[in-house]
């Protein structure tokens, strides 16, 4: 140990009495101490330099990693530092030789112990300082989460959120001010919840009540389970097509995709239950079709970006792709095709459904002209129909899956090309 090292420490809402005298000697030892300002209001007697933490983060860590480097730092978290916390961050940074950690008890260890419940299994969602959408696909089929809250997605917020997608098999337990002297605990049903406020320094956990089970979704779920439009019904990517196409986009988690002429929204909704932590960015043109993928997304209860537009509008407000689904290009195909190429990630692929031979060329040969590896699969498939007291087959009209793959290589070759043409 040195006297360059710096030292993280966690505190809880107890304060300096939460720390033993070997902690708050190894403070009082250093020469600078960082932290909020009501940490730092906490040790009014130090005698070193006191900092307020600078924004952003990228800042703080600069600077404490140039202090550090001649006088000994002391940081205040909340809590555990490696718990979402700032003590990760610098020892990436800095290195462990660097850095000590002094961990406290977590606000959720503290809530899991207040609620009396198991938390081995329990994963932890932050909303602090995050958006909500997507909260719903991380939630489903939990039996039992913590949730770290903001000022914006409050306990009450959260509440709201479940009750708007028919989540109402889960209860709450809501911690304030855990370890501290105005601590306050107490479990709510979401309606409840949802109307009553609490302290900003507070812990969320919700349980699913063993006698309320939660629906099942598996791949290739029936069409019929989808809300359509009437009397049109059939405008859907049908579940063979369906469960093939998202083979064919090998999507993987945290993946980005995009789904062109979403219609139904049937495969970001399958997309998504299938691949953990994927964001779905969608286009419709078709207002009643949205209306359609809004009742979708509630009963499959999958929170992604949906936007009334007609492809290409709208593309330019999501983050690039790591796969592309095109459903319905509204006559659009080649440039989609041109601007969906240009924003692929490495490694990316683009599936085409085409249902007539005119797409299917216009569809083979310009993902060809764009640098891509092409394969076509024709999906010719029927069901079983009962005739009296028979069973016949259905076919169902043939659909053409052209997929795109963007690999390193031609990568590297469209690269080369624009730096010839400019």
């Amino acid at each position: 140990m040195t006297d360059k090292k710096v030292v993280v420490v966690g505190i809880g809402d107890d304060g300096v009495k939460g720390l033993g005298d070997a902690v708050r000697d190894r403070i009082r030892a250093c020469a600078v101490l960082y932290g909020s300002e009501r940490q730092l209001a906490l040790f009014p007697a130090f005698t070193g330099e006191k900092r307020v933490f600078p924004t952003p983060m990228r800042v703080a860590i600069d600077e404490i990693d140039q202090v550090s480097a001649t006088r000994p730092v002391a940081v205040l978290a909340s809590g555990d530092p490696l718990f979402f916390g700032i003590g990760g961050v610098l020892t990436k940074r800095l290195g462990h030789h660097r850095v000590d950690i002094v961990p406290h008890v977590s606000s959720v260890q503290l809530a899991f112990a207040r609620a009396g419940l198991s938390w081995q299994d329990a994963p932890v969602i932050s909303l602090h300082g995050r958006p909500i959408q997507g909260f719903a696909q991380k939630l489903h089929n939990r039996a039992c989460v913590a949730v770290l809250t903001d000022d914006v997605n409050t306990p009450g917020a959260i509440a709201r959120y479940l009750l708007e997608y028919g989540m109402t098999e889960y209860d709450a337990f809501v911690g304030e001010h855990l370890g501290g002297e105005q601590e306050k605990t107490g479990w709510y049903d979401l309606q409840s919840l949802s109307d009553a406020s609490f302290a900003a320094l507070n812990v969320v956990i919700l349980r699913r009540r063993d006698d309320a089970p939660s629906p099942v979704f598996t791949l290739g779920m029936d069409d019929g389970a989808f809300s359509q439009r009437k009397p049109d019904r059939g405008l859907i990517t049908k579940r063979e097509v369906r469960v093939l196409s998202l083979a064919e986009l090998r999507l993987r988690p945290g993946d980005v995709l995009w789904d062109i002429g979403a219609c139904t929204g049937s495969v970001s909704i399958e997309a998504i239950l299938s691949t953990p932590d994927l964001q779905v960015f969608a286009v419709e043109k078709n207002e009643g079709d949205l209306v359609n993928l809004r009742e979708n997304q509630v009963k499959f209860r999958t929170d992604f970006v949906a936007v009334h537009a007609k492809a290409p509008d709208g593309l330019e407000r999501f983050p690039d792709p790591d796969a592309v689904f095109i459903g319905g290009s509204g006559g659009e195909l080649g440039e989609l095709l041109h601007i969906c190429a240009n924003r692929l990630r490495e490694g990316g692929r683009i599936v085409v459904n085409a249902a007539t031979i005119e797409n299917l060329y216009e569809a083979y040969q310009t993902l060809r002209e764009l640098g891509l590896t092409v394969s076509v699969t024709l999906v010719q498939t029927a069901r079983s129909k009962p005739i009296l007291n028979l069973t016949r087959l259905e076919g169902m009209n043939p659909v053409y899956l052209v997929t795109g793959i963007l690999e390193t290589n031609s990568l590297e070759t469209n690269h080369a090309g624009e730096e010839e043409n400019s």
